[in-house]
């Protein structure tokens, strides 16, 4: 269980459009101001994929220190090049999967030896083909295409981060009468912030998203590959997580999970669900891990139907806990 300490800060009223005004706290949005304005801002299909992932908490909407948990991007570890970091507990349900997959193609798909030495285009390459593969692995017809969200144009938060750095870059170079080149500035400034922005909050980041639709597995090689940055940088996991959901299809998902009123993402402790790690895994978002499926007192329980590129390994079933 992951425990976040809250803190008693006074409530800030952030304004999102005209005409409309949310109250914040430190621990979450109220459910009465994630209901009412989701439903302006956001299209039907956008409402069904928050109910999907974040469910509808009673006493509250979305904590923000859960959302604030999963709005990191996929970022290479300094120290181990063929990592992905996690920030805070809560993201590892997406993480940990993508990172088996990265894995898997590093050591198999990759002609050098040294594995563990990776260069920052070879880390974009292998991210990038690593969110293809589980995409095609989601979806649920190649007729219906793939579907990717991102950032509406000129609203991606890492875009007017460093907007802003490379004004004040700028000035400082003007007022010193020397320009800046740009090998000399920092990796901060050269890449997109791993972290959300602090302004961005789970309303404002459901009001920018525009989802994009593929149709060949060639058209989505290269649309992922030029999403590199937004993938990196703010809410990256999230967003590929919107992406593989659409791509799947929300009703396809919920006839999968065994109780579809649970929430792929816990709304308490903001851990993902067995159903969510199965989704990108294998691309069933099925919630048991056994193979095939089962009948308990009558009812059909839904397993693992064809052996997955990776899987799972835990101690748990040499003891007989699971299997």
């Amino acid at each position: 269980i992951d425990v976040i300490p809250t803190l008693d800060l006074p409530v800030p009223k952030l304004r999102v459009g005209p005409q409309r005004e949310l109250v914040a706290n430190a621990t979450g949005w109220t459910e009465e101001a994630v209901t009412k304005d989701l439903k302006p801002i956001m299209s039907e299909l956008n409402k069904e994929v928050v109910d999907l992932v974040w469910g509808k908490p009673l006493g509250g909407g979305v904590s923000t220190s859960i959302f604030r948990r999963w709005s990191q991007g996929y970022v290479f570890s300094e120290h181990e090049q063929t990592a992905l970091k996690q920030f805070e507990g809560g993201p590892c349900a997406v993480i940990a999967p993508v990172q088996a997959f990265l894995l898997k193609n590093i050591l198999f798909n990759r002609e050098s030896s040294n594995w563990r030495q990776m260069s920052e285009e070879e880390q974009k390459m292998a991210l990038c083909s690593t969110l293809t593969e589980i995409l095609e692995s989601a979806c649920a017809s190649p007729s219906t295409g793939f579907c990717l969200v991102t950032w509406a144009k000129g609203q991606s938060p890492h875009t007017s981060m460093l907007s802003k750095t490379q004004t004040q870059s700028q000035t400082q170079s003007q007022t010193q009468g020397m320009p800046k080149p740009e090998s000399s500035q920092s990796p901060q400034e050269q890449q997109p912030n791993a972290l959300a922005a602090e302004d961005l909050g789970f309303e404002q980041f459901h009001s920018v998203l525009h989802k994009r639709t593929v149709l060949s597995v060639s058209d989505l090689r290269e649309e992922v590959l030029s999403l590199y940055h937004s993938w990196r940088g703010c809410c990256g996991v999230l967003l590929f997580l919107y992406s593989v959901i659409l791509t799947k299809g929300i009703e396809n998902i919920r006839n999968e999970i065994q109780d579809p009123t649970e929430p792929l993402i816990d709304p308490i402790h903001g851990h993902g669900s067995q159903s969510l790690v199965n989704l990108l895994v294998t691309g069933h978002a099925v919630s048991n891990v056994w193979d095939g499926d089962r009948e308990c007192s009558g009812m059909k329980l839904h397993g693992i139907h064809k052996q997955a590129s990776v899987g799972f390994l835990t101690l748990m079933e040499s003891l007989r806990y699971c299997k």
